[in-house]
């Protein structure tokens, strides 16, 4: 093995103030950062060294923005054979629905070392913020964490599963897949005790939570949630939303995209 070294680490949710003290710390001190478009701008801001180089590798395929992970995979052992320290940091946790396995395998290839450090993953993330706990007691038996990505993947014995399950069932990437979700649950007869959240921008001061029954299927416009991250929660642990909700939501006449918005401030500051 030689010198060099990649962080593989999560930087947690919007809330720059999520991100572990291990991976703040390789932030603070890495050569190179590679960041993904759903890591904190303002985290990027307050503590990327100036003499860092900060090269954004975001993915956001519903508005054409879209890194290659080849590039990304390129990019890491690049700069890693220079005997530069790289940090590849991901929003929410470095290993949920992430490529993170491409990057190890490349990394193992060209004998570069690597560290993993985990992040709260944006489910968690949004659940806290959102005053949902997934797994209460009485509510819920577990979690499942799942996309509707390739829907052509899921059987019809999988879908009566999640439509009859005990278990708390959170989406992710599948805000625009909403009613499509909702319109296969109710016809493989989900309890209707259940509800569904969608959560924008959770963790961000531009969260943005909204429940509903599954009887108010023709009242959801799948078109409205169009920033990212939006994760669906779907349960009988919905419900405690309203009854313990802490985190003050402000209502825009506009949404407004937290990630897009602190984005272009700090490019150009760069």
């Amino acid at each position: 093995m030689n010198s060099a070294k990649v962080i593989l680490a999560g930087a947690g949710p919007g809330d720059p103030e999520l991100i572990s003290v291990k991976a703040l710390r390789y932030l603070k001190t890495a050569d190179v950062v590679l960041t993904d478009r759903l890591v904190s701008p303002e985290l990027i801001k307050q503590n990327v060294s100036a003499l860092s180089k900060v090269i954004y590798v975001g993915k956001q395929c519903s508005k054409g923005i879209h890194t290659a992970q080849k590039h990304i995979n390129q990019l890491m052992v690049y700069y890693a054979k220079k005997g530069k320290t790289v940090l590849r940091l991901k929003g929410g946790d470095v290993s949920v629905f992430s490529n993170v396995l491409d990057e190890l395998r490349v990394l193992k290839k060209n004998n570069i070392s690597y560290e993993i450090i985990p992040g709260i993953s944006c489910s968690l993330g949004a659940a806290a913020y959102s005053a949902i706990p997934l797994t209460a007691r009485e509510y819920s038996r577990g979690v499942r964490f799942l996309t509707l990505f390739k829907t052509s993947d899921i059987t019809s014995e999988l879908w009566k599963d999640w439509a009859q399950t005990s278990d708390t069932l959170v989406f992710y990437m599948s805000g625009q897949k909403l009613k499509y979700l909702v319109e296969t649950l109710l016809f493989y007869n989900v309890n209707k005790d259940k509800q569904i959240a969608v959560i924008e921008q959770a963790s961000t001061e531009f969260q943005n939570t909204k429940v509903y029954s599954f009887n108010d299927i023709e009242s959801i416009q799948t078109s409205e949630f169009k920033y990212v991250p939006t994760l669906i929660i779907i349960g009988k642990v919905v419900a405690l939303h309203k009854e313990f909700a802490w985190k003050q939501e402000v209502v825009l006449p506009e949404v407004i995209s937290y990630f897009d918005n602190h984005l272009k401030e700090l490019q150009h500051a760069i």
